[in-house]
């Protein structure tokens, strides 16, 4: 079957159903694939909406995505179970779970009436979950990474910013009298590049920053960094171990997860998709698991939001759409991003 490709810069656009465009793509030929699927919940009384994608669907993104190459699939909250049974039962190691939580959603509630005043059948949406699956590996991760370039997560260049300072510093022999610099991680769990990403994002609004508790954050030594009384002192009188400076930081919890920031304008002009994602959630998505120049797939393409996203990344990318009006604001959505950034050159 012929499917029509539009061909902006580096992203490929194909309009015409995934699973048939797949077929035609060449096994372990993209680095990550980072959509936003069909919920099944018949949302807004779409069609393209009426099921979640069948085990076979994933098997063809199983079989184009590179050894090591991570899956990042959009879900509804009622259907999850299924979206996630599908995709492992295509093949894929389900990894984690992200819940990217918004303040914007409304409770579509029957309200009953009389006697049963203030009781309804619904609760406000307020998160949707993301499956985190990776194609099996060839040999170890770091060979696999080697080799193919995919396998791992891009930790340092998704850390949560912070102006505090997350360095730890290492335990250290007898006879070094100071310790290590800033920056040098213990055990890998802490840089002044910020926080470790989490699998919670939240939107920033401030409907959700009020959920989060005011916290102090670390107030004592890390663990395995308080000083020692056994052992022998060196010339400086320490016991093999350097007390961590405590960290008086105080806030919301809310800073200690990536936020995405919402835009009105991140849809572009004449968008009328009803579940277009925000750009900045998207860059952050195929940032963490795309390598560098690396290709992202989108199989349920929409409007293209991660195809602006990939590309304002550096990275190329391909989007498989089935409805004709989607694609064309797809076009026009990376065409306008292309001639304002010049991306995907």
């Amino acid at each position: 079957m012929t499917h029509r490709i539009e061909i902006i810069g580096n992203a490929t656009l194909y309009l015409g159903d995934c699973f048939e465009v797949m077929q035609t793509m060449l096994e372990n030929s993209v680095d990550s694939i980072v959509t936003d699927p069909p919920y099944g919940l018949s949302f807004m009384g779409k069609h393209w909406d009426h099921g979640v994608p069948s085990a076979e669907v994933w098997v063809e993104c199983l079989r184009v995505l590179k050894p090591g190459g991570h899956l990042l699939a959009f879900a509804g909250t009622r259907t999850q179970h299924r979206m996630a049974t599908a995709i492992e039962d295509a093949g894929f190691e389900i990894r984690d779970m992200i819940a990217w939580v918004y303040g914007s959603g409304f409770p579509k509630s029957h309200n009953l009436k009389d006697d049963w005043q203030g009781w309804g059948t619904a609760l406000k949406p307020a998160l949707e979950p993301i499956t985190v699956a990776r194609k099996p590996l060839i040999g170890t991760v770091a060979a696999n990474v080697l080799a193919h370039g995919t396998g791992a997560l891009n930790i340092d260049g998704c850390r949560v910013w912070t102006n505090e300072d997350c360095s730890r510093k290492q335990s250290v022999v007898a006879d070094t009298p100071t310790g290590f610099g800033k920056g040098i991680a213990m055990g890998g769990r802490g840089s002044d590049l910020g926080r470790w990403p989490a699998n919670l994002i939240h939107d920033g609004s401030e409907e959700v920053v009020e959920l989060f508790p005011q916290s102090a954050g670390q107030q004592g030594d890390v663990k395995g960094t308080e000083q020692s009384h056994t052992g022998t002192a060196n010339c400086y009188g320490e016991y093999g171990r350097v007390p961590a400076a405590k960290r008086g930081d105080t806030g919301s919890a809310a800073r200690f997860f990536y936020c995405a920031k919402a835009s009105k304008s991140g849809r572009g002009e004449g968008n009328n998709h009803p579940t277009v994602k925000p750009t900045d959630l998207m860059r952050y998505l195929c940032r963490l698991v795309t390598p560098p120049g690396g290709i992202v797939l989108d199989p349920f393409m929409g409007s293209c939001s991660t195809g602006v996203a990939a590309g304002e990344e550096g990275f190329a990318f391909i989007g498989i759409e089935r409805e004709a009006e989607y694609l064309q604001i797809a076009c026009q959505r990376i065409e306008n991003a292309y001639q304002q950034s010049r991306l995907f050159v």
